[in-house]
């Protein structure tokens, strides 16, 4: 979490999906990836998961942010960028730690999936064992 002249940067991370986002006083626009929000996330889930912590704190309006996203899938983006908003509202304020922390908008979801081992078809499923 970077400070540079009135804009704050921060890092989200979901599953493989990696987002550097960075705040600033503005209106309450959403940048993802050059493209606003609602046109980047097709759900309207999505849309809701980015913009939580800024219902949450109530500041939809005072702030600007600008979002880089890669890896992963919409889902998984979606949630790595509410992960950079919330961390770089906690940045600029550390007073807002507490209620964002509590909604559990600043811990890292660090499920991932689980790998393939050898001998078996997947992750957890065997081959089905034959006795004779």
């Amino acid at each position: 979490m970077t400070q540079t002249d009135n804009r704050v940067y921060a890092t989200g991370k979901r599953k493989t999906a990696v987002a550097r986002v960075w705040m600033s006083p503005g209106t309450g626009s959403i940048t993802v990836n050059e493209r606003p929000v609602d046109e980047y996330f097709d759900r309207p889930a999505s849309r809701l998961v980015v913009r939580q912590p800024l219902e949450q704190l109530e500041v939809s309006d005072q702030f600007d942010f600008f979002a880089t996203v890669a890896g992963g899938g919409k889902s998984a983006q979606a949630q790595a960028v509410r992960h950079g908003i919330a961390r770089a509202l906690v940045a600029d304020d550390a007073e807002r730690r507490r209620p964002l922390k509590r909604a559990g908008f600043l811990t890292r979801d660090a499920r991932a999936k689980e790998r393939k081992k050898y001998g078996q078809p997947g992750a957890r499923k065997h081959f089905q064992y034959s006795k004779r």
